[in-house]
């Protein structure tokens, strides 16, 4: 797998893949997306921003992400343990559905966490929702530790972050 920085022209396929996710999502009663949130304006933005990266296998794009050092307010309520670090922010990991369960989150969170570190990030933030046991599992296996918890919208959500 690799990953590059989103092209406008991956634009359609990232909206795609995100409304194909929600519905896999909602057909397993986890309701963490909608029409409301992530919406295309919010995708393109993060495309134009810079922010959005995208995870290529076998010439496809089969994961998406946004990285910055955008914080939420309730990031606030965090006892983050590496709060003197420069940290990393990671919003909206999405995987094609048609490549779930195929390690690829798994894999992209990886070679996120290889380019961090080469660009002198040392740690990473980020946010699970409670409901999601397959975000879960996978952020637990990866070494994430719980900093804290979060409501929004759709419900309770997790803080997460690992030293890399």
């Amino acid at each position: 797998m690799q990953i590059r920085k989103a092209k406008h022209e991956d634009l359609n396929i990232i909206i795609e893949m995100f409304r194909n996710a929600i519905k896999v999502m909602n057909d397993n009663n986890i309701n963490q997306w909608d029409d409301i949130y992530p919406t295309n304006i919010n995708l393109e933005q993060d495309v134009l921003n810079g922010q959005m990266y995208v995870g290529i296998k076998d010439g496809g794009i089969v994961s998406a992400l946004v990285i910055n050092n955008d914080c939420e307010e309730e990031y606030k309520n965090g006892n983050w343990r590496y709060d003197n670090d420069k940290f990393a922010v990671v919003h909206r990991l999405c995987v094609n559905p048609i490549h779930q369960n195929k390690k690829i989150g798994k894999d992209t969170m990886i070679k996120i966490e290889e380019l961090l570190k080469t660009e002198g990030i040392q740690s990473i933030r980020l946010d699970a929702f409670s409901l999601n046991p397959y975000a879960s599992k996978m952020y637990q296996t990866l070494g994430y530790q719980k900093a804290g918890e979060a409501k929004w919208r759709k419900g309770l959500f997790y803080l997460l972050e690992k030293k890399l």
